[in-house]
């Protein structure tokens, strides 16, 4: 048999004094791509990160390159979110600053980043055009970083990677944000690799795989386990469904019989037109599905919503029956709104434990700095029991796994009961199991009245609840339709 390219012996890993990993063995022979899931916190991100040297961890990790390889002789890992820098080297940001002209110039284009990693890695950028083609990210090239979305900044990772043709390729959850066209054409691409010498490790709970994967695993009580099939990756049990709290149970006292309402509402960045006169109407009770492709302006769209987009004044909106700038205040149309990002988890406050991030949610912050009264203490107590995350409410948000993030940031966007609810891409990352208790949930709160906007790629992980559906493409409106209840979701 022929000597593995990795080598992994009794490797343990302590995070936070709890043991992740014991005694792990693995090996990873030519001709093996392999696709790592399992259960939330079982420590798959962990073990790509030892692997790199990024997490420290005791034990033997060899790696054995072919010299004969055209691939580069290099173990090459693509971590879950991008962190990115300024142009003083500063990775400090805060929410609403990639809508802050004089900041956004403050960090690089797109272009100027890949040409910096281009010269870095000694590559020509002519190689990288066919990959930026493919994935779709070609017209962001003069996009400053801080403006991307996170689909946007899963592209300029994955750009990277595919650029540099490691021998040894480990992407954490690459699927990231990407839309349907992308991930098929990004599948594509690391078809292709493997066929010319890469060896391929993705930790990932998702079904649509490229074909060159051919092993699969799981990680339980710290070591790796080999299944025989996609569907044997253990996954999380199905939580039991527990009473909702009496406050979500009553509808949010609402006060206008349209919640949103936009009139030929334009965005532009230069000569970058991000939104064109966008028409739309969401009334009272009504639950949209929002969708596009990546860049076709659905974040910038609800950011005029939630009132963190200054051209918002600027522009025909119309929120709870008031036009924009006719003397509210953001924390006005804040308090009536819950919202739940991509971007807002990535910019959360890494020194916000789980209790004070729920509890930040009355307040609209992304940390935790204002006293809360007797009775809203009461409510994050009953969320916290809800969610089952009562053993973890003193512990640092950013350290739990990423399930439980996402529900703990679920019990922060309805905290006050909005009137409403903002979710954009809210299950990115979760697994079967994740997803459909996150969805139940939602299904079951809308029938309280509550009004929805879900942003969500893909039909099989959407809540049923949806009835009404928005698609955006380069900025324009594609479809605007109402239909039957049930009959999106699939």
């Amino acid at each position: 048999m022929a000597n593995p390219i990795v080598h992994i012996a009794n490797l343990n890993l302590q995070y936070a004094g709890t043991t992740v990993l014991c005694d792990l063995n693995w090996r990873i022979y030519p001709g093996e791509h392999w696709i790592i899931g399992g259960k939330s916190g079982s420590g798959k991100s962990s073990l790509a990160k030892a692997m790199v040297k990024q997490e420290k961890a005791s034990g033997e990790i060899i790696f054995r390159f072919d010299q004969s390889n055209p691939m580069l002789a290099q173990a090459y890992y693509v971590a879950n979110w991008y962190q990115f820098a300024n142009l003083e080297g500063d990775r400090n940001f805060y929410y609403q600053q990639r809508y802050n002209k004089q900041q956004r110039n403050d960090t690089l284009t797109v272009y100027a980043d890949l040409i910096h990693f281009g010269k870095k890695q000694q590559l020509d950028f002519r190689d990288a055009e066919p990959i930026l083609e493919a994935l779709g990210f070609g017209n962001c090239r003069e996009t400053q970083l801080i403006e991307l979305s996170s689909g946007e900044h899963k592209k300029l990772q994955l750009v990277q990677a595919l650029w540099l043709r490691p021998q040894l390729l480990i992407l954490d959850e690459p699927y990231t944000g990407l839309d349907k066209r992308s991930r098929e054409n990004f599948n594509s691409l690391l078809d292709d690799m493997a066929n010319a010498g890469t060896t391929l490790v993705l930790i990932s709970n998702d079904r649509n795989i490229p074909d060159a994967i051919n092993r699969f695993a799981h990680i339980e009580n710290g070591q790796l386990h080999a299944v025989s099939h996609l569907d044997e990756i253990k996954q999380d049990e199905q939580r039991q469904r527990k009473p909702f709290p009496y406050f979500l149970q009553q509808a949010p006292l609402v006060d206008h019989d349209t919640m949103v309402e936009l009139r030929n509402v334009s965005v532009r960045y230069g000569e970058k037109e991000v939104l064109k006169n966008i028409s739309w109407q969401v009334k009272a009770g009504e639950k949209w599905l929002l969708q596009g492709p990546n860049g076709s302006g659905k974040s910038t769209l609800l950011s005029l919503l939630n009132g963190d987009h200054p051209q918002a004044y600027a522009t025909d909106i119309f929120l709870f029956g008031k036009k924009r700038g006719s003397g509210e205040s953001i924390w006005d149309i804040k308090q009536k709104i819950g919202i739940i990002s991509p971007e807002l988890h990535w910019y959360f406050d890494k020194n916000a434990t789980v209790w004070h991030a729920i509890a930040s949610g009355f307040y609209d912050s992304v940390g935790w700095f204002i006293q809360v009264k007797y009775e809203e203490k009461k409510q994050i107590e009953q969320l916290l029991d809800f969610f089952d995350l009562l053993q973890d409410k003193d512990k640092l948000l950013h350290t739990l796994p990423l399930g439980k993030q996402r529900l703990a940031l679920l019990a922060r966007t309805i905290i006050k009961n909005p009137q409403l609810l903002i979710l954009d891409e809210p299950c990115q990352g979760l697994d079967r199991s994740q997803t459909a208790h996150f969805n139940a949930v939602l299904d079951e709160l809308s029938g309280y009245g509550k009004t929805l906007i879900y942003v969500g790629h893909y039909e099989s992980q959407l809540p049923a609840c949806l009835d009404n559906r928005l698609v955006l493409e380069k900025g324009e409106v594609v479809i605007s339709e109402r239909r039957e209840k049930n009959s999106i979701a699939g």
